[in-house]
């Protein structure tokens, strides 16, 4: 049987059911050709990831406590956008706040949903050079321990499974692949610290 298009896929109606101080879920009824179905969405305003490198290869990560995941997790800054604020301002913010580090320059990655299948939520990705910085100033309930780390360990760790923080592994994927980095073993490498 044929798969729906987006064009045979109609809105019948939509209500929200939960609003939440960073996402709210909303209730869609949809008409495909297969009948009607029900789909609940999490509406999120979107967010933005980010890699510092410094001029010696040492990438800056940070280690926090993830609720839902029920453990801390090695991963990239990264932040919520605040409504009407353009994704590099965020970048500069969470930078601050998260590391201490301000940004010599920020380089659009591209973007990536987290969870297409019941949210909005698209995360904007980037490789940050930073070089000078301060004391970290996170967030009241933000737990975070900044870690820096050489980026071919990074890769090691990414793909050892190491790094399970989503996100991140688009990221070293990505950078990993502009740098030629994979296909030669360079997760391989000794001496790679593989637990986080």
């Amino acid at each position: 049987m044929a798969r729906p298009r987006r064009g045979d896929v109609e809105l019948v109606r939509s209500e929200r059911v939960f609003s939440g101080r960073v996402f709210s879920v909303r209730r869609d009824v949809l008409r495909t050709p297969r009948g009607e179905v029900v789909r609940d969405v999490v509406e999120h305003p979107g967010a933005v990831a980010f890699l510092p490198e410094r001029p010696d290869g040492g990438v800056v990560l940070v280690r926090q406590y993830r609720h839902a995941a029920g453990e801390r997790l090695l991963e990239v800054p990264a932040g919520t956008l605040e409504p009407g604020e353009p994704p590099e301002e965020c970048v500069r913010r969470e930078l601050s706040e998260e590391t201490g580090y301000e940004p010599d320059s920020i380089e659009y990655l591209g973007e990536v949903f987290l969870a297409p299948g019941y949210s909005t939520e698209r995360i904007r990705l980037y490789h940050v050079m930073v070089s000078r910085g301060g004391e970290p100033s996170p967030e009241p309930d933000e737990d975070i321990e900044v870690v820096t780390v050489p980026f071919e360990d990074l890769l090691a760790m990414a793909s050892s499974g190491a790094i399970r923080d989503a996100k991140t592994l688009a990221i070293v994927l990505i950078l990993a692949a502009r740098r030629g980095l994979l296909g030669r073993g360079g997760a391989q490498r000794s001496g790679a610290n593989l637990n986080p």
